[in-house]
């Protein structure tokens, strides 16, 4: 065994690589972005002819992994909680398919929202899927559970989720990493009818699916990754998940617990040993970081059980991410203080950097939509979408990836004049092209308007898939040449770009404008 000193991220892309993959597949989404660039990084993963390119979003990296997967070769696909949402058909038919090569989609969620539009919980999708997930409570039981989903897959013909929280994806822990396998060869299925999803064939890998259940079960019951811990005061048991049971040792300081314990680290929840504590228990407690997923099933349809304390009955907070702090006052115990924070410091927002392009960009919008008066811009996700804030206030919404493009032609559909979406190159390749086609097929009069910094910027710089190609593209889906216009986002420039803004805002049809200069952060990086 060697010992490496590794993020979470960066332990889940390691074990990977020693579990024989040919293939990871994502697109950057923080929390999880590190997994990918761990590997674009790793000398073994290049000597290995690995795959790590970023895919265009992340329903495309999903059905390429399950490619891989149905060579009999295996593969990594990640994503962040919201990324999941655009992968999900492909992963929950996957579920029908079965794989053939070991398939593990390891989904970063992020309580609290630190970087996302919501919290949502992953697990949720798993059990919805019928699929196995593991749930890492450290860094080291991160890279062992990959090795072991992977074998899980291949053998039980499943794809498998790890699922893993910003905590344990951003703190770095030594990993003590084991032997290297390798890759398999290409094995086409026997059985090619299984990824066929006709309804007489769908129906079949349905069964296939259910016949697997109780062998899911029974796995999480005998998994090393969920254990019950005696404890002497009986009066309440703890059922602790993934980083909540790192959170419950932290409380205790290395001393042992007193009350029992079931850690659970491995899905579907172990019923045996869940049995087994509330027989002991007169009250249980569940600490899980994300949604009351485990203590929803506990509760039952019929209201909160007396029994059973959480996020629900309000001894932990319904809402953000765990901590050590919360985890203590649930339990009566005191909180260890921190650090005082400094008089001198105060809050400060978040901003566009200093010679952000899209600084020019807003400046020019704002002057020329500033007579429509407010609630005329949509936008979408990435850096830029910190025009909403001061001193900009230049954008009214930021739903989803490519909602801003499918909002602005709704809000034409309804009549707004003028409709406008503010995107983003990479974003526009993620999900924008489809309601921008939808746009040309109508000739709706909105004007759609590309932040081309030439990267992905808000998640640290990785290759744009939209990079030099954006006139091509508006082009081939049918955009009017003569509309699709280009200017350099430089406050230089400002009166003409503001001109050319004014002159497509009145068109009455599909504008396609590209404010093109490159990122200030990788154009100080390449300096």
């Amino acid at each position: 065994m060697a010992q490496k000193l590794l993020l979470g991220d960066e332990a889940v892309a390691q074990a990977a690589l020693d579990a024989g993959i040919v293939g990871c597949y994502a697109y950057p989404g923080t929390p999880s972005t590190e997994i990918m660039e761990y590997i674009q990084g790793s000398a073994e993963a290049r000597e290995r002819r690995v795959h790590s390119q970023w895919s265009t979003n992340e329903k495309s990296a999903m059905e390429e992994a399950l490619g891989v997967s149905y060579c009999g070769r295996r593969a990594l696909v990640c994503m962040k909680h919201v990324g999941l949402n655009v992968a999900s058909d492909g992963f929950v038919n996957s579920a029908i398919t079965g794989t053939e090569g070991g398939l593990v989609v390891t989904v970063a969620d992020d309580p609290s929202m630190h970087s996302s539009q919501n919290e949502q919980d992953s697990r949720f999708y798993a059990q919805f899927a019928l699929v196995p997930c593991f749930e890492p409570s450290n860094q080291q039981e991160a890279y062992d559970m990959v090795g072991v989903a992977m074998d899980m897959s291949e053998e039980l013909k499943v794809p498998v989720m790890l699922r893993i929280v910003t905590r344990m994806a951003h703190s770095r822990a030594n990993i003590a990493t084991g032997a290297t396998r390798p890759a398999a060869p290409v094995r086409i299925p026997q059985d090619l009818s299984r990824f066929v999803l006709l309804p007489v064939n769908a129906r079949k890998g349905y069964a296939r699916l259910v016949e697997k259940q109780p062998e899911f079960l029974k796995r999480a019951e005998d998994s090393r990754f969920n254990r019950l811990i005696a404890g002497p005061d009986r009066s309440l048991g703890i059922i602790a998940a993934g980083i909540g049971f790192n959170y419950l040792m932290e409380t205790f300081g290395g001393e042992p617990c007193p009350h029992p314990v079931l850690k659970v680290s491995q899905y579907p929840l172990p019923r045996k040993q869940l049995l087994q504590l509330f027989d002991q228990c007169q009250k249980v407690l569940v600490i899980e970081d994300g949604a009351p997923f485990i203590e929803g099933m506990l509760h039952g349809p019929m209201g909160p059980s007396d029994r059973v304390l959480g996020r629900l009955t309000g001894q932990l907070p319904r809402m953000g991410e765990l901590t050590p702090d919360v985890v203590a006052k649930a339990l009566g115990k005191e909180a260890k203080a921190g650090p005082p924070a400094s008089s001198l410091l105060r809050p400060r927002p978040p901003r566009l950097c200093d010679g952000c392009p899209h600084a020019s960009s807003y400046e020019a919008i704002l002057e020329a939509v500033k007579d429509a008066g407010p609630g005329h811009v949509f936008s979408d996700i990435g850096c830029y979408t910190l025009g909403a804030l001061p001193p900009y206030n230049a954008i009214n919404s930021c739903v989803d990836m490519g909602a801003s493009i499918s909002m602005a032609k709704g809000a034409a559909d309804a009549g707004l004049r003028p409709a406008i979406a503010v995107i983003g190159d990479s974003t526009f390749t993620h999900s924008g092209m489809t309601p921008l086609l939808d746009a040309v097929l109508e000739n709706s009069p909105i004007t759609v308007i590309v932040l081309d910094n030439g990267t992905t910027g808000m998640t640290g710089g990785q290759v744009s898939a939209a990079t030099g190609r954006l006139e091509n593209i508006a082009a081939g889906l049918g955009v009017p040449k003569e509309h699709i216009r280009v200017f350099e986002a430089l406050p230089k420039n400002h009166a003409q770009n503001v001109q050319a803004l004014k002159e497509e805002i009145v068109h009455e049809g599909v504008s396609f404008v590209i404010a093109r200069r490159e990122c200030i952060q990788t154009a100080r990086k390449a300096k």
